[in-house]
């Protein structure tokens, strides 16, 4: 988890943020 905090941001997280975000929003 702490590595993947580093390099962490792929597509999919990105994808994934941006969905969380469009339903809270």
């Amino acid at each position: 988890m702490l590595k993947s905090k580093k390099a962490g941001f792929t597509l999919i997280e990105l994808m994934i943020v941006v969905a969380i975000i469009g339903i809270l929003a």
